[in-house]
């Protein structure tokens, strides 16, 4: 693959993976708007790792709190601030899995991979997350995160499995909804997204053992490092800006974006 379209992939799902506005509606408009061919399962895989590894660097602190009490969860134990984040990142993830296999095997992810799904997603979701963002109240830290609020949010992260509705976005609005924080709505969808990517990785890794494709491993190498630097940079300029700016520019592009995708499927 030439390295131009390499870079174009990598660093379109690296910007896109964290800011609230898809990064897999952007995959599929690649090919769909420029002609470009699709960059295929190998590549697919490489960027999702880049990007996990941007994640798990960034919060490392808390990664390695999880990880750590997930060893207490495997004893049965849940007496440490690690083995419960551990336990709320679980049982946030386990509705995607479960509905993410059920369209995986049913072919309905397939089938919503068209402009016009995309538009329509973009511009809807962008509307509900600027409204959870404008009224929520603003009185929750992602410490204060429960098992309640876990499932509450492991439900809307359903809803990202249709195209352009966006992961990120449909976590953060989830959260603020339940009356986080900005920064602490975007942190707590950003540890949600590490067994998410990390599950999807592995599908893709699976399908891609299938075909037996190890000619593109270089290109794969290469994708997940211009991943890894983009997604990195996209999500350390996001948690800055939430100090001081609203997820109010990302909404703006979002409605912009999905009306022109529209006017495309459309006319």
């Amino acid at each position: 693959m030439p390295l131009f379209h390499l870079f174009l992939v990598a660093v379109i799902q690296g910007i896109t993976e964290f800011l609230p506005i898809s990064s897999s509606g952007h995959l599929i408009l690649l090919p769909n708007l420029t002609g470009m061919a699709d960059q295929g399962l190998v590549i697919d895989v490489a960027v999702h790792v880049g990007t996990l590894f941007a994640v798990v660097l960034y919060f490392w602190s808390d990664v390695r709190a999880a990880a750590l009490g997930s060893l207490r969860l495997l004893r049965g134990k849940v007496d440490t601030p690690g083995a419960f984040l551990a336990l709320c990142l679980i049982v946030a993830t386990i509705p995607v899995v479960i509905a993410g296999l059920a369209m995986k095997l049913t072919g309905l992810n397939d089938a919503m991979r068209s402009t016009a799904v995309i538009g329509w997603t973009m511009l809807i979701f962008g509307i509900v997350l600027y409204f959870a963002d404008q009224k929520a109240a603003e009185t929750r830290k992602a410490e204060e995160w429960s098992l309640k609020h876990a499932i509450i949010m492991g439900l809307w992260q359903v809803i990202a499995l249709i195209p352009g509705t966006s992961r990120s976005g449909i976590t953060i609005t989830g959260a603020r909804t339940l009356g986080y924080e900005r920064e602490s709505a975007a942190k707590l969808s950003m540890l949600m997204s590490i067994p998410t990517i990390a599950m999807a990785g592995m599908l893709l890794g699976l399908d891609v053992i299938g075909e037996g494709n190890a000619a593109a491993a270089k290109d794969g190498a290469i994708a997940a490092g211009f991943a890894f630097v983009s997604a990195l940079l996209a999500l350390t300029l996001m948690m800055r800006l939430l100090r001081s700016v609203s997820f109010t520019p990302y909404v703006i592009y979002r409605i912009v974006f999905g009306i022109i995708l529209l006017g495309v499927a459309y006319l």
